[in-house]
Parts: C-alpha cells; structure tokens; sequence
C-alpha cells in the first residue's frame, strides 16, 4: 500500500507541530499539508485530496464537526479522525454521525496515536483488498476499535499508572526548551516529588524523555526532563 496522506487541522500551531512530528513518526504516513482554520482547510482539499484528516473540533471559523460535513458532501473518500479536548457528548456524537474513523481525547500521547494511526492504515489495507465479505467480517470490520492501551496497561509495572503517566507527559509536552524538575512536575501534577521522578525517569527509561544535568550557582546539578519527541 501507498503512504497515506494527511492533511492536520489544528489552529494552536505548536500543537499542530507535535501531530505533525507525531504522524511522521509512523511508518506509512506522510503529512502533505497543515491548516489553522477550517477555509483553509476547504482551499487545501481542493488540490491535495489526502487519504486522511486528523481534525481538531475548535477551529476560529467553525467548528470541526461542520467541517466533517462539508468533507462527506465533497470528499467522501476522505477519512477523519478527530483530535481535540471536546468531550462533550454532543461533539462526539455529531463526529460518530458524520462517520469519523476515530476520536482522540487531547493531551496527545504518541503511543496512543501511533496505535491509532496503525489501526487505521491496517483498516484500509484489509478494506482494500476484500472483494466480497460475509458477516464475520463485517462484524469485525464494525467492531474494529480495539482497546491495545488496557492490554498495555496491564503490562505496566508496578506503582505506574497510566492515567497519571499521560499527565506527567503532557505536562513536559508543554514544557520550554527548559525542561522541568521533577519537583516541578509533581507541583503541575498534583503529586509528590518523589512519584513524579519515578514516572520520569520511567518515561526516559522507555526513550520518550530524556533528562539533562542541570549546574546552578550552588548545591549539586538538577536533573530537567525534555520530551524526545521534541528535538
């Protein structure tokens, strides 16, 4: 199979950066064009006719759930997921109407993303080659939203918690070139410095930060983390 193309909708450009980093992080996508509203978005159709629309819901000009709209009425070879921090149910049921592929809730963590993205392109390839199929594949092919972060949770060691996890990442995420303490991520966090550390320096065990020494003026060097992801 062909890269997928995609066009990213997002109007908050440093998180339009990390989605495009992030998709071009997975094997067999390509990131052809990048829009901050939803005209923008409309012109960029017009020419690129992409496989796949990561979309966000809040756009300055309308909302992306009208977008979605507009993309069945004119394209409806695309396919849309939705990345976006609406969790209102109205949102995502108005999305589920308009036949989105899948809804992300922001912060945006790159594993989930990624399994995502592997979800989608692994439905487009078993589509594209069926001819025929009977029900047990239509089931299946309903019921094609797996759940691989429970599995992965349960493989999580002992005192991490996934929840927390995607907090600590996506208070670095959002962090400067800086990076932060753990002291300064428990305060962000909610939690003590001492748990905070012990999700950091698992993230950076697990290649997703990494942690530099930091020398002050006085007192021993500070350990700040950064997001690999970000380099």
């Amino acid at each position: 199979m062909k890269q997928v193309e995609v066009l990213i909708v997002e109007d908050d450009v440093r998180i339009l950066e990390i989605n495009r980093r992030f998709a071009e992080k997975v094997d067999g996508f390509q990131v052809m064009a990048t829009a901050t509203s939803g005209e923008q978005a409309k012109e960029l159709l017009e020419y690129i006719r992409p496989n796949l629309v990561l979309l966000d819901v809040y756009l300055p000009d309308m909302l992306g759930t009208d977008l979605v709209w507009h993309i069945r009425q004119h394209y409806r070879h695309v396919d849309i997921i939705m990345i976006t921090a609406a969790k209102e149910m109205e949102m995502v049921q108005a999305a589920l109407r308009g036949g989105v592929y899948d809804y992300i809730v922001k912060p945006l963590v790159f594993e989930r993303f990624r399994e995502r993205l592997e979800s989608y392109r692994e439905h487009v390839m078993r589509t594209s080659e069926a001819g025929f199929v009977d029900q047990e594949e239509i089931d299946r092919l309903m019921s094609r939203r797996l759940h691989p972060a429970k599995l992965r949770e349960t493989n999580m060691p002992k005192g991490i918690d996934s929840l927390t996890l995607e907090k600590v990442m996506q208070v670095i995420m959002q962090a400067d070139v800086r990076g932060l303490s753990a002291e300064e991520v428990g305060r962000l966090v909610g939690t003590s410095r001492t748990t905070a550390r012990r999700y950091l320096e698992y993230l950076v065990a697990e290649g997703k930060l990494r942690a530099d020494l930091v020398y002050g003026t006085v007192g021993r060097p500070e350990r700040k983390y950064l997001a690999v992801t970000l380099q």
